[in-house]
């Protein structure tokens, strides 16, 4: 078997296999490439040694049986037998759901997650979205401070665990999207540095350094993280990547590492056969990221949108902290204003930020399908100190009203896990770093962060104490109990609206017209071509215009009439409803 390794600034690389020893040769055909052979077969153990030094595991390697500081094996794809016929799924009419493998059961593996999916493709969605897979330092953790970005984390169960999930995925008509993080690496097991320049010091993170998009060496850096992109897609057919803050990929290049990995993954699609497509993390409010190649944009699939989750987060809860004081002010009216527009900053002055943030979307040339809308998500839940879930800070009403509006707007929705059924167990933040000094700075760092804005240190949870993840565990009894399982019965019945009524999904985001209540009560009502969805968040019944055009009630929270002569929809108190109107 042929081996392969970039290493620039070497003067010798050794290859150890299976207890020999083979010195590497340079590549002529590949400007600092080393190659070797030895006699390898699938599940080998490997690794180089750049200069002497320590034998360090493959930077492209596929598995790491050991964890990230072990050595690499070898991984024969060609050796696993897919059981399911798939032509794969786009985004336009999609719903998502986010989750994660190691709190969506107890059990924490790929294979248990994989028991659950027929819950999930009963509910109506139409992709999974996990969160990363790559190897960290431990056993448990949210995924972030992962490495060796081709490999999956082992306690999940390897790579053969993931392709049965995705295999069974597939079986149920899901698609399967996979969150990968290219904008840095864990402190912890990263030894990428010892081959190359993977990273630069002209630009800084939040994690620590930054991946080098644009100093000397970056086409092999790019070239690095395009390939692993493609080899999820190719490899493990995951049918999308959702890119974790592609704001802190900073790339000074004339052509974007963005635009080169979306040119890649649409090159891909063609020669597969299969929508594969990309989901970006921003929070610029840059439309030119989801603007297509073609018109001067970096061509990237989607994005969220986390505009309209802090909207709809303050008019449900009345929070007004951080980066939730930008829309305290009239939370209803930047709810309609991004249904209306998209998202809420485009360009205006933003308090949380001290500047102007954002750009107009061009609805007339940008899909609503583009954006992804929320009420939940890994980050608004797990980053808080407690890590509540809305559940635990609204009625059940409420839930049913954000519901309502997360699967009725011109977005393409997406749920975290456990949504759907109001789950009364929290999403903590939890790691198990093996570095003794590490775990000790996480564990001292998020407490004086969350004293800072005045929370007690005691009251936030040690991240590195084994039961803070247990908590976090899904309690999937829970959904058959009231109220619980009544809104789940909820979520089901509109994500059937969705996907019956194509006015639901209709992209056109110009399209969509608003009104809210701007007095005492807190009502919102909206038109998806034939349907009206209107929403009553207060606790008192208010009645809503629709309009005098007869209608019929499809769907509501609470028992309501359909409107009469005069266009009053009387709505009860934290109720949802969708009317069709003739």
């Amino acid at each position: 078997m042929r081996f392969d390794v970039w290493a620039p600034e070497a003067e010798r690389v050794t290859l150890h296999c299976d207890g020999s020893s083979v010195a590497m040769r340079r590549d002529p055909g590949r400007a600092g490439w080393w190659s070797g052979t030895a006699e390898a077969a699938d599940g080998s153990r490997y690794g180089f040694a750049v200069d002497g030094g320590p034998i360090r595991p493959d930077p492209r390697s596929r598995r790491q049986p050991e964890g990230p500081d072990g050595p690499s094996a070898v991984v024969d794809h060609a050796r696993y037998a897919w059981r399911s016929r798939w032509g794969g799924r786009g985004l336009h009419g999609a719903v998502l759901y986010e989750l994660h493998v190691g709190t969506f059961t107890a059990a924490g593996t790929l294979d248990a997650a994989a028991e659950r999916l027929a819950h999930v493709a009963g509910l109506g969605v139409t992709h999974v979205e996990l969160m990363p897979l790559c190897p960290f330092p431990g056993r448990h953790g949210w995924g972030y401070d992962g490495v060796s970005p081709w490999a999956v984390h082992e306690p999940y169960g390897g790579p053969e665990a993931l392709k049965r999930f995705v295999d069974r995925a597939h079986d149920l008509g899901l698609g399967v999207v996979l969150d990968v993080v290219h904008n840095h690496l864990g402190p912890s097991g990263n030894h990428l540095p010892a081959f190359g320049p993977y990273f630069t010091e002209a630009h800084r993170t939040p994690w620590g350094q930054a991946v080098n998009l644009d100093a000397p060496g970056s086409d092999e850096v790019r070239s690095f993280l395009i390939g692993s992109a493609l080899a999820w897609l190719r490899d493990y057919r995951i049918d999308g990547l959702r890119l974790d803050a592609v704001h802190a990929l900073v790339d000074t290049r004339a052509r974007h590492f963005l635009e080169e990995l979306s040119t890649a993954v649409d090159a891909l699609a063609v020669e597969t056969g299969r929508p594969l497509f990309l989901i970006a993390e921003s929070d610029l409010n840059d439309p030119r990221l989801i603007t297509p190649r073609g018109q001067g944009g970096l061509g990237v699939h989607a994005q969220w949108n986390d505009d309209f989750h802090h909207a709809l987060h303050t008019a449900l809860t009345g929070e007004s902290t951080g980066y939730y004081a930008d829309f305290a002010p009239d939370p209803l009216g930047a709810l309609a204003k991004t249904l209306r527009r998209g998202w809420f900053h485009e360009g205006d002055h933003s308090v949380f930020r001290g500047r102007g943030h954002g750009r107009p979307l061009d609805r007339a040339r940008l899909s609503g399908h583009r954006l992804l809308g929320y009420a939940q998500t890994h980050d608004q839940v797990g980053n808080r100190a407690r890590g509540e879930r809305l559940s635990a800070l609204v009625s059940p009403g409420l839930s049913a009203c954000a519901a309502t509006l997360v699967l009725t707007a011109p977005f393409t929705p997406m749920l975290f896990m456990g949504e759907e059924w109001a789950a009364a167990t929290p999403w903590q933040y939890f790691a198990d770093h093996t570095d003794p000094e590490l775990a000790d700075a996480v564990r001292h760092g998020r407490r004086r962060e969350f004293a800072a804005h005045g929370w007690c240190e005691d009251e936030v949870p040690d991240p590195q104490d084994p039961a803070t993840r247990e908590r976090s565990c899904l309690d999937w009894s829970e959904s058959e109990r009231p109220p619980h399982s009544r809104v789940l019965a909820w979520y089901r019945t509109l994500i059937a609206l969705r996907h019956a009524w194509p006015d639901l999904t209709d992209p056109d985001l110009g399209d969509t017209r608003v009104a809210w209540d701007h007095d005492d009560h807190r009502w919102v009502a909206f038109r998806r071509g034939s349907l009206k969805v209107a929403v009553n968040l207060g606790p008192s019944p208010a009645d809503i215009p629709v309009g005098a055009r007869p209608a019929r009630v499809l769907a509501a929270w609470e028992p309501v009439r359909a409107p009469g002569a005069d266009g009053a929809l009387r709505v009860p108190g934290e109720t949802g409803v969708v009317l069709l109107q003739d």
